[in-house]
Formats: structure tokens, C-alpha cells, sequence
């Protein structure tokens, strides 16, 4: 943390950036995680200098309505930067690395660096490449032994493709161009703590790990519930659906928390192993509801004949024997009455279920990208996704997609309740 770090937020004109990464980047300076030197660098399209990039986020930051320091945020705004670019340009690439260039020779230090993909998967497969074939993904080395002690790191939000063949072929590519260590696939809801107190409950609690199987456990239920609809993400959305928005990452991660044995040890390794055995044994059963809420055709950006579901329900089995028999049920809409998060777990022979409330879904908070940042910046790839659990998600993901696209759509009310659908 001594040593200069700079972050490239690629995309900050959008509304990830807006919406929460600044914030979050902002908290993290005021607690005073972030090293003495550093750089916030933007990269976009939008022509912008750095005064006019510095009031871009300082009218982000001020726009949650919390109360702020203003002298942290005057200090703050003085480490941010813009670079205009084009995602698709390599000559933007060489720009930027010219400019990290500068500002190492400014600071009399190499620098570490993170870049924060916050754009629409399309683009990826570019700046993948781009970041390769003008030297970023490689530390910089001012000094003798610099390379050594620097690193080059990249932060990928999800989806990760949109279905199995894309997915292997951007990890691929991903794998040629980057080590293992440097690449950092977000799954934000991992970083939630109400998330984090889940492992927490089963594993350090001796009353409730031997009811833990299908012994005890008649049903589980994954509900995610959004209250929003697609506002101006129409053209990322009806690319998606539902299903690949948040079925194939954050459900499917609540699931192997939920379900998944306790590791040998809690750290990184046996984690993402125990989440991985389950992923890899989830099966799909069948569909109880594929819907779309009424006036999405209208909505900007989505095509006038969409078939995209903004609502599911459906089952899977864990075909392990903890869980033979148990039903595992998933539930994820938009523009619905209420934005919740929870996990039911539903008892045999008792008329009793247990409720683990992971919170609005508005709850995706500041809190979650400031330990997705913070943890980045650490090295700590404990809360990310690894290789092996997106591929074990896609398979499962590509199965449901090929299923289901039979099946009719049911155009519900906005404003609707889950279970009345």
C-alpha cells in the first residue's frame, strides 16, 4: 500500500461508474484505504477534460444523499483523471499507455495498476486484447527489481459471455493474455456481508450444520426480486434476460453458499473448490414460469418483438447425496411490487422455514464494490469467481436456455408480486 496505484475505470461515463464505483472508490479514500499516491484514471468516449470529469463525480458522489465530508471530497476529486478513448482503438490504448507512463515518471515510482472493466460484455474481446498488445497487462519497471514488486491487475463484472461457447472463449483468451493471479471476475453479491455471514451461520454455528441435508430439508428458495425495470440498459438487457443477468452469477453463487460442504479450511482455495462441487453437480429439473412484464416491448432499446423473460421460476436438483430429493427453486423478476433478496430454507415434518434476508436489491451496495475494490487492490481473490465455477454456471445456464424457448411467455402487470405470477 506504500506504492503508487493507479485504477482505469474503463466505461466511467456509465452508469456502474456513476451509480457506484465512484462512490465506493470515494469511501475507500476517506477510511483510508488507498495509498498516499493515487490516481482515479477515466476512460471513454465522451470528450471531457479533467476539471469537467472531476464535477462528473463529484455530482455522483453527492447524488446517494449521505453527508460528506466536503474536505475529503476536495482532496479526493484532486487524484481523478480523464483520458479520452474508443474501447475498439488500439491507438487509444497506446494513448493510455503513454499517459500511465507520464504520470509514473511524475510520481518517481512504477506504480501499480487495476483495470475495472465497467462496460457491457461486448466489448471485453477488444480491450482484452488491447490491453495485451500494448504491453499494460505487464508491470512496469522504472527501477531494477520493479517488476518484482508491482503488479497489473484486472477487474471483469459479470455476465462473463452469454452463453458456455463464449464463455470458454473469452477465459481463453483471458488465460493467453493474463496469469491466473492478475484476473479478478466480479461477482459483487460475494461481497455483500449479509453474503459473507451465510458461510458464517452454517459453519460456525455446531446447532444447524447436522440439519443441513436432504435428511431434514424439504426445499430451498432462491428469491431475487427487483422493483426497477430496465430503464436505459434496453439494449445490454434484451441481450441477457433475467436468466443470464443475474440466474447464471448471483443466484447461482447464493446456491453454492447455501448448499455447498464445509471446506477444510476458509481460505481461497478449498472456498472456491466447496463452491465449485456444487455448481458442477446442479442440474436442471423444469420450468414453472418464464414471463415478461407488460410495456417492456416499449421500453428504449428493446426490440419490438422480444422473446427476453424478465421474469423465472424455476427448479434444480443438486445431485450430490447431501441433497437427493431436495428441491432447490430460483426466482428472479423485474418491475415487480417489492426489491428483496432471500434465501428460504423449508424444514421436514415442522411447520417451520428459515429465512436468510440478503436485503433489497437496491442493497447491492456501495459497501460490496468497496471490498471488491479493496480486495483487488490486496491481492485477495477469496470473494471472486474462479475459471472453473463460470463454466460450471454456463453449462447449467446454456441447458435451461435450450429447454425453455418453447415455452410461452406470461406478461404480467408491473407492480406485481412474485407469487402471483
Amino acid at each position: 500500500m506504500h506504492r503508487p496505484l493507479t485504477i482505469v475505470v474503463f466505461g466511467t461515463t456509465g452508469d456502474l461508474y456513476q451509480n457506484k464505483l465512484a462512490t465506493a472508490l470515494f469511501d475507500l479514500f476517506s477510511s483510508g484505504f488507498l495509498p498516499a499516491k493515487f490516481t482515479i484514471l477515466g476512460f471513454a468516449r465522451k470528450p471531457l477534460a479533467d476539471l469537467e470529469f472531476r464535477k462528473f463525480s463529484e455530482a455522483a458522489i453527492k447524488k446517494r444523499g449521505k453527508k460528506i465530508n466536503k474536505t475529503k471530497l476536495v482532496a479526493f476529486l484532486k487524484h481523478l483523471e480523464y483520458i479520452q478513448g474508443d474501447l475498439n482503438s488500439i491507438e487509444s490504448f497506446k494513448n493510455l499507455r503513454l499517459k500511465l507512463a507520464s504520470n509514473d515518471k511524475k510520481n518517481g515510482a512504477c506504480s501499480n495498476k487495476l483495470f475495472y472493466l465497467a462496460v457491457p460484455p461486448t466489448f471485453y474481446r477488444s480491450i482484452f486484447q488491447s490491453i495485451s498488445k500494448t504491453g499494460l497487462s505487464v508491470p512496469c519497471a522504472t527501477k531494477e527489481g520493479d517488476k518484482k514488486c508491482t503488479w497489473t491487475r484486472i477487474l471483469v463484472e459479470k455476465p462473463f459471455g452469454q452463453d458456455i461457447k463464449e464463455a470458454e472463449n473469452l477465459d481463453k483468451m483471458l488465460g493467453k493474455l493474463f496469469d491466473e493471479s492478475q484476473i479478478f471476475r466480479i461477482d459483487h453479491y460475494l461481497a455483500k456481508e449479509a453474503v459473507q455471514n451465510i458461510l458464517n451461520f452454517r459453519f460456525n454455528n455446531g446447532i444447524f450444520e447436522p440439519l443441513w441435508n436432504n435428511k431434514k430439508i424439504e426445499k430451498v428458495r432462491i428469491v431475487f426480486h427487483e422493483n426497477n425495470n430496465v430503464s436505459n440498459r434496453g439494449a445490454f438487457y434484451d441481450d441477457l434476460g433475467a436468466l443470464r443477468d443475474v440466474g447464471q452469477n448471483h443466484m447461482l453463487q447464493l446456491l453454492a453458499l447455501i448448499a455447498m460442504d464445509n471446506p477444510a479450511q476458509m481460505n481461497k482455495k478449498e472456498i472456491h473448490a466447496a463452491r465449485q462441487m456444487i455448481l458442477e453437480n446442479t442440474k436442471f429439473r423444469n420450468v414453472l414460469v418464464r414471463g415478461q412484464y407488460e410495456g417492456y416491448l416499449n421500453e428504449k432499446d428493446v426490440k419490438g418483438d422480444s422473446n427476453t423473460e424478465t421474469f423465472f421460476r424455476l427448479n434444480v436438483s443438486i445431485n450430490i447425496p447431501r441433497w437427493k430429493g431436495v428441491c432447490f427453486e430460483l426466482e428472479s423478476g423485474k418491475a415487480l411490487a417489492n426489491g428483496e433478496v432471500f434465501i428460504e430454507v423449508y424444514f421436514k415434518n415442522i411447520n417451520a422455514h428459515l429465512t436468510f434476508s440478503i436485503s433489497s436489491n437496491e442493497g447491492v451496495t456501495y459497501d460490496a464494490y468497496e471490498k471488491v475494490l479493496y480486495d483487488a487492490i490486496l491481492g485477495d481473490q477469496t470473494l471472486f469467481v474462479s475459471t472453473k465455477e463460470i463454466m460450471s454456471e454456463w453449462v447449467l445456464i446454456t441447458d435451461i436456455i435450450k429447454k425453455w424457448q418453447k415455452i410461452p411467455l406470461v406478461i404480467y402487470k408491473k407492480g406485481s408480486k412474485g407469487e402471483d405470477i
